[in-house]
């Protein structure tokens, strides 16, 4: 796909790869999600964290970048640091190692721990596009996450919902990257004020993603617990 001029794969992982700057990015990991949710009386398993950098460290595998970018909410809040197993600790320095690494800051998490590796940063410009947390429609070539994009399409009788990318291919949206991390359907409003006009999702699947022009969506179905996504 282009954006803004720039040549970018979207990967069915949910990561976005720009192979002109050796760059990786991806959105929303909300590490130690599960652990905020215990501590408030609601349990989940206690493995979101491990899941996502396992398949954050298979994505880098594949694509072996110079630089990746974590584009906010890399942590679910300003505590998650202390709840990180000496295990994953590791696995997040190990990954941080031999490549520029920058985490941007997002409403969870303004200022990412510094002694896991890597820079962080409000947002960050590189050629046309600009990396940022939230996409405020205002420039052409921003990149962000923030807003979980999911979408709805109908196939063979059935509605499919998957997380996606979305674009107008002047700015682009992410899925959320996290485990745990919940989805907003791109017919929502929050999504007009950057997608004015006609767009494209990118819908997650199994070993690709599968385009789809906006007027092939179904009527959107928004999360009940919008607390979920942000």
């Amino acid at each position: 796909m282009l954006v803004n001029g720039a040549a970018l794969i979207a990967h069915h992982s949910g990561a976005l790869f720009w192979p002109e700057q050796s760059l990786l990015m991806v959105a929303d990991l909300h590490l130690e999600k599960g652990s905020a949710r215990a501590d408030r009386g609601h349990f989940l398993p206690p493995y979101d964290t491990a899941a996502t950098l396992r398949r954050l460290a298979s994505v880098i595998t594949q694509f072996a970048p110079a630089t990746v970018a974590c584009l906010g909410d890399s942590f679910h809040d300003v505590r998650a640091e202390g709840r990180l197993s000496t295990d994953d600790a590791a696995a997040i320095q190990a990954l941080t190692q031999g490549r520029e690494w920058f985490w941007i800051g997002g409403n969870h998490d303004p200022s990412p721990p510094a002694h896991l590796g890597g820079v962080g940063t409000g947002s960050l410009v590189r050629g046309p596009l600009t990396l940022k947390h939230q996409a405020m429609g205002r420039e052409a070539g921003e990149i962000a996450g923030h807003l979980h994009p999911k979408a709805s399409v109908r196939l063979a009788g059935r509605r499919l919902t998957r997380r996606c990318f979305i674009t107008d291919d002047l700015r682009l949206v992410l899925p959320a990257f996290g485990a745990y991390a919940g989805g907003l359907d791109v017919g929502d409003p929050a999504f007009g004020t950057i997608f004015p006009g006609p767009f494209r999702v990118y819908l997650l699947g199994q070993d690709r993603v599968h385009a789809f022009p906006s007027n092939r969506l179904t009527a959107r179905s928004i999360e009940p617990r919008l607390t979920d996504r942000v």
